[in-house]
């Protein structure tokens, strides 16, 4: 009798799993394309500065940035991390607010520029498992919680900028913007040290040794050890080489439907989408690039207790209305504060945008960029639907003459209908545009979405 090796056929099968479990950019980005909103979380020990540090308020840049700004010193820095005890943090409970609030994503700080790891690991005692009371792995629970209510899970992941492990860069920040009172040793001892760095602890070791020692074994960490990861959003490549970004990039593979973010280092590793920050690029500056805004709800990332310039829910809508129409993402933060709660101003506003999308998800959700321009009363997002082509006007100015005037639209208009109410309005063509007559009051006090179902699959 013949004996066969199955060995070999064990592997081929592998293989052809895994060839088969990879999937092509736009079947790994159709997923975030759809989304459109996502959540932000900046959190670490920074939190319990709340942007004060020795009774004067940070002057400049966010509160996750308190170190470097005030120039901390290196072990007072590491010593907060004994009273961080977040003890009030619960997982599901941050899911359930994203899902509340139409999100479809959570992309959270695993490291942030400060080195503090918010996930047990074995490259670095520096994080919340080893260094605090609290003793737990956020990262593990909130991947858990993620799994369960069925959310897209991301790591921010600080690969060159690390102001604690050794070797790490550091941004050089001035006194000017936002040195809290340094006397004249701590200036001289700054201008002497290189790379933005401020204490001769940071420099115990070369750049190449933390990437090697730190950086490197903890991203294969996140990657492996935390279940499916659909985003990896690096931040940011101060001093980064190539050689480092190819030993990081090369880990993707661990993950290899991930997507990434273009800060890994400009221009060899562009990833998969763009990252514009704070601000809402024009249409002219998209390339027909896959793109995401991220941008604070207040002034700042982590939590600040003197921030209280805070968007009010209509703004935030009308930037999440205003990034759909341009077919980009909205990745918008909220900075817990130490004991691990989320700002109530960051609850209501999250409430009142869900509440919005609830009757209005279709004009976002899967929507493509507007196909005849923005107009100074809102914006537009197309959808191609089982009914017809669906073309949503979100007006952000309700017109007090009950009429909306578009560019001529010369497919057969269906019908014409206000989005949350279901009630018809009707149309006319004329030789340049389609005149919409709509009610006289405004249906939402945010934005108000009219609906124009189309005959075919593009606009003519």
């Amino acid at each position: 009798m013949r004996k066969y090796c199955l060995i070999p056929l064990f592997f081929m099968f592998v293989f052809q799993n895994i060839q088969a479990q990879t999937l092509s950019k736009d079947e790994r980005m159709q997923w975030w394309r759809e989304a459109k909103f996502g959540m932000f979380i900046h959190w670490g020990v920074y939190a319990q500065y709340a942007g004060t540090y020795n009774g004067h308020e940070q002057a400049k840049g966010g509160a996750e940035w308190i170190m470097n700004r005030s120039k901390i010193p290196y072990k007072e820095y590491q010593a907060i991390a004994k009273d961080f005890n977040p003890i009030q943090f619960n997982a599901e409970q941050w899911v359930k607010y994203a899902q509340e609030a139409g999100m479809k994503y959570i992309v959270i700080t695993a490291k942030h520029h400060d080195g503090f790891a918010m996930f047990k690991t074995n490259a670095s005692k520096w994080n919340i498992v080893d260094a605090t009371p609290y003793g737990r792995d956020i990262l593990k629970e909130l991947a858990a919680a993620c799994k369960k209510y069925n959310m897209k899970l991301g790591f921010y992941y600080s690969q060159a900028q690390d102001w604690i492990n050794p070797g790490g860069a550091a941004s050089r920040k001035l006194m000017n913007e936002g040195w809290a009172n340094p006397d004249s040793t701590t200036i001289d001892n700054f201008t002497k040290l290189h790379d933005g760095h401020w204490d001769a602890l940071q420099e115990t070791k070369t750049f190449d040794e933390y990437i090697n020692q730190v950086a490197v074994p903890q991203v294969k960490e996140l990657l492996t050890n935390y279940g499916d990861v659909s985003v990896l959003w690096w931040d940011t490549p101060v001093n980064m080489t190539n050689d480092a970004a190819k030993k990081l990039n090369e880990l993707l593979k661990l993950q290899p439907n991930i997507i990434t973010n273009d800060r890994l280092k400009k221009p060899e590793y562009p990833g998969d989408t763009r990252t514009p920050e704070q601000k809402i690029p024009g249409v002219k500056d998209l390339d027909n690039n896959d793109w995401e805004t991220c941008m604070t709800m207040n002034g700042t990332w982590g939590f600040r207790a003197s921030d209280n310039n805070w968007k009010s829910s209509k703004v935030l809508i009308q930037n999440l209305c205003d990034i759909a129409s341009k077919g980009g993402n909205y990745l918008l933060n909220v900075g817990p504060k130490a004991d691990g709660t989320f700002p109530i101003e960051s609850i209501d506003r999250l409430k009142e945008m869900g509440t919005w999308l609830q009757k209005n998800k279709e004009s976002i959700y899967a929507s493509k960029a507007s196909p005849i321009g923005s107009f100074d009363w809102g914006r537009c997002t197309t959808n191609l639907t089982k009914q017809g082509l669906a073309v949503y006007l979100l007006v952000f100015n309700w017109p007090a003459n009950g009429s909306l005037n578009i560019p001529l639209i010369k497919n057969k208009i269906k019908r014409v209908t206000v989005l949350e109410t279901g009630e018809k309005c009707s149309f006319v063509n004329n030789e340049v545009n389609t005149n919409i007559t709509i009610p006289y009051n405004a249906p939402n006090d945010k934005v108000s979405v009219i609906k124009l179902l189309l005959k075919g699959d593009k606009i003519l």
